[in-house]
């Protein structure tokens, strides 16, 4: 196994944090740790990293316990949410400013720093200023910095949450894509589901410092472990059926016109590519997607059968 967590425990005085936290990761995986604010999944990357000493446990890269050593010594890169750029260095000086630790010959400082300069797209900004960059172009600086050294496993802290929406789907898309060019191993921490669903090989769902789930996007969303991870990740009915509760996702309920249905749509959101209703039979409330124009017909007040 490339990289285990073991019953990892880390609580604060406030008593948050994260308890016997165990997981796996094969070489160049993308997982992302997914969950509310608050659930442990900044701690627990902190504990990864080495900027937090956990409480028990243990944690192995290559079969080696890292469990006790310093950040420098780990082959473990991060991404910090706010970038944490140099603001009196230029963009090839940010880059390759750990390298000075590493190799000694300046040139071969610059001409792996210029590598990375380009693999991130930023060729010809070498000598911008970063107060000259937009929110993109810093966070393409703070990954080839990152990557640079050549780290083992990439940390990743919400590193899109101060980008605008449309400027974040780019970055995902463009990331997913570098990650697999490099074959390089990352933990990318979120609390977005969108985002964790399209990039991700496998997600960890963290609730109050435990692990929930872990599994494919595909086994999360339509295996959800229990009625948390499938409310969590998208929109979800529970359906009651004798005695138990059935999980029945918006888009596999088929929803027609009807003047003696026993349904009545109360409420419309729409979504560009879908359409969210809610209707109602007086007694339950079900969440039903419609894809494309074919939502146009449907308006609020109308009386509607239902088919799951």
């Amino acid at each position: 196994m490339y990289f285990r967590v073991e019953n990892i425990k880390k609580r604060f005085e406030n008593k948050k944090g994260i308890s016997d936290v165990s997981f796996n990761l094969e070489k160049g995986e993308l997982v992302s740790f997914l969950g509310p604010s608050g659930c442990g999944k900044t701690t627990l990357l902190n504990v990864i990293g080495g900027f937090l000493n956990s409480d028990t446990g243990k944690i192995y890269l290559e079969n080696e316990e890292i469990t006790d050593m310093p950040p420098e010594k780990r082959n473990i890169s991060t991404v910090f949410q706010d970038y944490a750029l140099f603001p009196h260095m230029n963009v090839i000086e940010n880059i390759g400013y750990g390298l000075k630790y590493r190799i000694k010959d300046k040139k071969e400082q610059k001409n792996l720093a210029m590598r990375y300069l380009d693999i991130v797209g930023l060729k010809g900004y070498e000598k911008s200023s970063i107060h000259e960059l937009s929110g993109g172009q810093q966070q393409r600086v703070a990954l080839a910095r990152a990557l640079v050294l050549s780290p083992k496993i990439l940390l990743l802290d919400e590193p899109f949450s101060n980008l605008d929406a449309k400027l974040k789907i780019n970055m995902r898309e463009e990331l997913k894509s570098l990650q697999k060019k490099l074959g390089i191993t990352m933990i990318f921490v979120t609390h977005d589901q969108e985002e964790a669903l399209s990039i991700s090989d496998k997600i960890v769902i963290m609730r109050d410092g435990i692990i929930e789930q872990i599994g494919t996007p595909e086994e999360i969303y339509y295996s959800p472990a229990n009625e948390y991870v499938a409310d969590f990740i998208g929109k979800v009915n529970f359906i009651s059926q004798s005695g138990d509760k059935k999980i029945v996702r918006p888009e596999d309920i088929k929803m027609e016109l009807s003047y003696d249905g026993d349904w009545k749509i109360i409420s419309k959101e729409f979504m560009g590519s879908h359409t969210f209703f809610i209707v109602s039979d007086e007694n339950k409330k079900l969440c039903v997607s419609v894809y494309g124009e074919k939502s146009k017909k449907f308006k609020v007040g109308d009386k509607v059968s239902i088919e799951l």
